[in-house]
């Protein structure tokens, strides 16, 4: 029997009743663009669960500001509402300080989706053009090399996550950035590049 997923609206109110940060709201929405890129990418059955996982990742960052408590302290939350558990494990699996192995492409998805965001965002936000319009991955490369740059981007996280999913690092920035144009407008990231 195929489990019943939740409506992408009802994980929104959820980000909404819990997030106030609009910067961590856009955060949540780029992850949810690229795990829905990829659910396409590799032909995935349930496009909407893995934009539900990437929406709703970091939904108790908030309300549990300390990174040991967070995304387990907002387990219970996730089941009270009627999260399916395919996504709750894929949220948990997504820090490594839970210890729980990542073993599906959704889980493997959401941990390479995750940190890679906040690096492309703010290498639009230093650009002339304040956009991910015209961002490339060659610009991305080379802020990569400046670590007080995003210095809370962990690198090696980054290349660890796109090595566990399997793809390409480059290629991956490319595909983020991409995906992420798709909701620019959203994002605050149209910048003054007219299209």
């Amino acid at each position: 029997m195929k489990e019943k997923i939740m409506t992408r609206d009802q994980a929104l109110a959820i980000v909404r009743e819990y997030v106030k940060n609009e910067n961590l709201v856009c955060h949540m929405l780029a992850v949810e663009a690229a795990m829905q890129f990829y659910a396409e990418k590799f032909g995935e059955d349930d496009a909407e669960k893995w934009r539900i996982a990437g929406l709703l990742h970091d939904f108790d960052w908030e309300i549990h500001p300390s990174l040991e408590s967070r995304p387990q302290a907002g387990e219970p939350i996730l089941r009270q509402r009627g999260v399916p558990e395919e996504i709750i494990r894929a949220v948990l699996s997504h820090a490594d300080h839970t210890r729980l192995p990542r073993q599906s492409r959704l889980e493997k998805a959401l941990y390479a989706c995750d940190e890679i965001t906040g690096l492309i965002s703010a290498v639009a936000l230093v650009r002339p053009s304040r956009s991910l319009m015209d961002l490339e991955a060659s610009s991305v490369k080379k802020k990569w090399k400046d670590r007080a740059f995003a210095a809370g981007a962990d690198r090696a996280e980054i290349e660890k996550a796109a090595a566990e999913f399997g793809v390409e690092l480059w290629e991956h920035v490319a595909n983020v950035i991409l995906t992420m144009r798709r909701i620019a407008p959203e994002l605050g990231l149209v910048g003054n590049v007219c299209r």
